[in-house]
């Protein structure tokens, strides 16, 4: 099993950094656009569901960027584990591209396949 090269590291400590400060600003527009509607909010009735409706939509992509923001996080502190980067299931190592587009994922793309079928 081969380690992260010192240069792939860095550039992929560079990424999360990246990733985690653009889901911190996005963090705090969702938390905007998630504020409680008032009642006595004069928009209509049929505007007032759809802006109900958008705002549980809101509410859920807010989880999950936060959850997102949780993972990126984890791996950064992980980032120099020896065995960051092994696949959890196969145990071989993942493929820097794959790291570079998701840096918090556990699994090489066969394994992520097969959990999801």
């Amino acid at each position: 099993m081969s380690a992260l090269l010192k240069k792939e590291k860095e550039k992929l400590e560079g990424q999360i950094r990246e990733k985690i400060i653009i889901l911190k600003e996005d963090i705090l527009s969702y938390q905007k656009l998630t504020r409680p509607i008032s009642p006595d909010n004069a928009i209509g009735r049929l505007t007032r569901m759809e802006a109900i409706s958008s705002k549980s939509i809101n509410e859920e992509v807010l989880r999950k960027t936060k959850s997102t923001l949780s993972r990126l996080e984890s791996a950064l502190k992980m980032i120099d584990d020896p065995d960051f980067g092994l696949c959890k299931k196969c145990e071989e190592q993942i493929p820097i591209a794959r790291l570079m587009i998701i840096p918090e994922t556990y699994f090489c793309v066969e394994c992520a396949l097969k959990m999801d079928l």
